[in-house]
């Protein structure tokens, strides 16, 4: 399915009627284009209910470089062991709870570490975004933030798309063009294959 992003705004509206919060997972592969989308979601139901909705972005959860060297798993850094999925959880619980504000990390690509407590999901929040790779892999210990979330979407990119998009980004970043099919190809597009072979099945597909 393909809604625009009008017609899944007016959807999440529509659904979180009568809930105190509201949370929904949008997940899907490296550079499928999750943070613009959850960020884009976002303003559109805010500017139809002002400061109704917020995104919390799973790519917070990175463990830092240092935790990643000390196990050996700075080269595979964003594969699914390099994050924090129980605190993503824990943190999951409390937004759900929906007794307090909760501050969350923040992933800051150009420096590569995570600020913590960089955003606040506020009782006025009833809508929360989550948005990342893993959020509905089958694999543990993903599994046990299924019972958190009230809506799942997966977008789904075909692999070429993907592939230029990562290219690019990696040579944004300051890596030359063999370094950037590399990481692209041997490092990014695993993940993303995993993703799309490995994932529950969601409420919705979004292409």
């Amino acid at each position: 399915m393909n809604p625009n992003i009008h017609d899944m705004a007016a959807r999440l509206l529509e659904a979180a009627q009568g809930h105190e919060r509201f949370v929904v997972a949008l997940a899907g592969p490296p550079a499928a284009g999750k943070s613009f989308l959850s960020e884009w979601l976002c303003r559109e139901i805010n500017e139809r209910q002002p400061g109704i909705a917020a995104v919390v972005p799973m790519d917070g959860y990175h463990f830092d470089n240092a935790v990643l060297e000390s196990q050996g798993l700075v080269p595979i850094k964003g594969a699914p062991e390099t994050f924090d999925a129980d605190g993503l959880h824990q943190d999951l619980m409390r937004i759900r709870r929906a007794d307090k504000s909760v501050a969350v990390p923040v992933f800051d690509r150009p420096l590569d570490l995570a600020r913590a407590g960089a955003r606040l999901i506020t009782l006025e929040h009833r809508i929360v975004i989550v948005e990342g790779n893993y959020l509905l892999l089958n694999q543990a210990p993903w599994p046990a933030l299924n019972e958190l979330f009230d809506m799942t979407l997966l977008l789904e990119v075909p692999d070429e798309i993907l592939e230029e998009r990562l290219i690019q980004r990696w040579l944004d970043m300051g890596q030359d063009r063999r370094a950037a099919y590399d990481k692209a190809y041997h490092k990014d597009m695993r993940n993303a294959r995993l993703i799309k072979a490995e994932s529950i099945e969601p409420d919705l597909r979004w292409s």
